[in-house]
């Protein structure tokens, strides 16, 4: 069973969350758009003090990059990937975004 056997919908959903990702983590990666940081953007001004912005948003730029660069691979290689990758790619989802949080805490911290 490969891949594109479990997709149900049009692909060109696939297309625009990978533009969507891919979008946000160039913005991020040019140290911009903390404003998509959730919890960055309703912190207050001394807990913003606390952190390092450009650090904080590169940080998230490069783990939405690593996710968006998973979805172009899951859309480019559909037909050839076998179904159980969707497990794969479930777990370098949740090992980045741990590693997105440890990093957030300690390196993007003043």
């Amino acid at each position: 069973m490969k891949l594109a056997d479990l997709a149900t919908g049009p692909d060109w959903i696939v297309w625009i969350v990978f533009v969507i990702f891919a979008v946000v983590s160039i913005v991020l990666l040019f140290g911009h758009g903390s404003w998509f940081i959730s919890g960055y953007n309703t912190a207050s001004k001394e807990e913003k003090k606390k952190y390092d912005e450009k650090k904080l948003c590169r940080t998230m730029g490069v783990g939405m990059s690593i996710i968006a660069i998973l979805i172009l691979i899951m859309g480019l290689f559909e037909n050839f990937l076998p179904a159980f990758f969707v497990y794969i790619a479930l777990g370098i989802i949740v090992v980045d975004v741990v590693v997105i949080i440890i990093l957030e805490n300690t390196l993007c911290k003043k």
